[in-house]
């Protein structure tokens, strides 16, 4: 047992949770098509939290054409780059399932303000400081293994 929790804990990510629900976020998280890679951005609001330890998750529910659409992430996962707060949320609530049935404005969370908010925000933009690094350099590999694929095709030519 003691085993696992050892194994749980490094694969833990520090500063992993600093955001809460309410807040809405952009999840950015690295997507694998073949032998590409790529990061893509998910904006939306946290509905949720759920489970404890290394298989905690957090919901993101967003409007897309017209149609809510939710996303489960995994918090400690690898494939997530970073978690940026666009603007923190106002809730009384630990699950805000009501913004489901909700419409238009009437979906929308009051915002958080007041120096409370401005702490959280510059203790969040401290912690992205890290990922933001990690984040270029996996774009920086991507466009070099683009610029090696493309190199190789004019050579078959």
């Amino acid at each position: 047992m003691d085993l696992i929790k050892t194994i749980e804990e490094q694969q833990k990510k520090p500063n992993a949770e600093y955001f809460s629900v309410g807040d809405t976020v952009k999840v950015h998280f690295e997507i694998i098509e073949g032998k590409t890679k790529r990061i893509q951005i998910y904006e939306g609001l946290v509905i949720c939290f759920k489970n404890s330890g290394i298989s905690k998750t957090f919901t993101v529910r967003k409007t897309s054409y017209g149609v809510g659409v939710e996303r489960v992430f995994p918090v400690n996962s690898p494939r997530i780059i970073k978690v940026e707060i666009v603007r923190l949320g106002k809730v009384r609530r630990s699950k805000i399932y009501y913004v489901r049935d909700k419409v238009g404005k009437a979906a929308k969370i009051k915002e958080l303000l007041g120096p409370k908010a401005n702490a959280k925000l510059a203790a969040a933009k401290a912690a992205n400081a890290a990922e933001d690094k990690k984040e270029a350099a996996i774009n920086a590999e991507h466009k070099a293994e683009e610029a090696a694929a493309s190199a190789a095709a004019k050579e078959k030519k």
